[in-house]
């Protein structure tokens, strides 16, 4: 699957190849690390009518935007009245008076996680996101599936299962990969899509796939790591798929 070339979401996973960006995906500068990255993998930032400097994720807002690649930890350590943040957007925005919010890494996550809520139910309402355990697991031992995810609090004997059957389907037995454990938790999945008890979710459809992947990637190299994720993050998965199918 293809991901931005700033921060991969099997990052932590070499399978000898190198992110690709299309050559007619425009670049944005982050303003912070200096580093150039797809537009869609970076982080937006606009100014309100009232000059609060809000998280813009989906691009949108009219006038000047600065960009940011960076974690939440990196984006918290240079917050504050003399840190890098204020001087970069200073810069970015031309002078323009500018409010910080001390929330603004808080915001940007959750902005991050509305975003990736939205598009998962978009592809259920195109019929690409395929919802519970039994239909998860029929569709993973045909091969269907091109993308496995499980909430944050799903329990790893259930993950465990699921995961099974993806390799079975992908061929890929003893590599070990396992689906993508999110930083969301069936509550919130559950709400989002209008369902009871959403636990795990397959997408089938590699440009499905490929759209999911790109707002979830985001999203996970801003949150960071998770203490209670699996050792890797749970997120072998698209390395060992991206091994398979290229």
């Amino acid at each position: 699957m293809r991901t931005p070339p700033n921060e991969r979401v099997s990052s932590d996973i070499s399978d000898g190849t190198k992110a690709r960006t299309p050559k007619s995906e425009p670049e944005r500068r982050c303003i912070l690390s200096g580093e150039n990255g797809a537009r869609h993998a970076l982080i937006r930032l606009a100014i309100s009518p009232d000059g609060d400097v809000l998280p813009d994720v989906l691009a949108r807002a009219p006038g000047r935007g600065a960009w940011i690649g960076v974690s939440r930890a990196e984006l918290e350590a240079v917050m504050g009245a003399k840190g890098k943040l204020r001087g970069a957007l200073a810069r970015a925005f031309k002078g323009a008076p500018l409010n910080v919010p001390e929330t603004l890494p808080q915001l940007i996550q959750q902005a991050l996680e509305k975003a990736l809520l939205e598009r998962l139910g978009l592809e259920m309402r195109s019929g690409h996101l395929i919802l519970g355990s039994d239909r998860i697991a029929e569709h993973a031992r045909s091969g269907a599936l091109e993308l496995l995810l499980h909430a944050a609090d799903a329990s790893e004997g259930g993950a465990r299962k699921l995961d099974q059957a993806w390799r079975v389907g992908k061929d890929i037995e003893g590599s070990g990969a396992r689906g993508i454990r999110l930083p969301l938790d069936r509550a919130a999945l559950s709400v989002a899509l209008g369902r009871e008890n959403v636990v795990h979710l397959g997408v089938e459809g590699r440009k499905a796939a490929d759209r999911v992947e790109q707002t979830l990637s985001r999203l996970l190299h801003f949150a960071g790591p998770r203490e209670s994720a699996p050792d890797n993050g749970g997120k072998d998965s698209l390395a060992a798929a991206k091994r398979h199918d290229d």
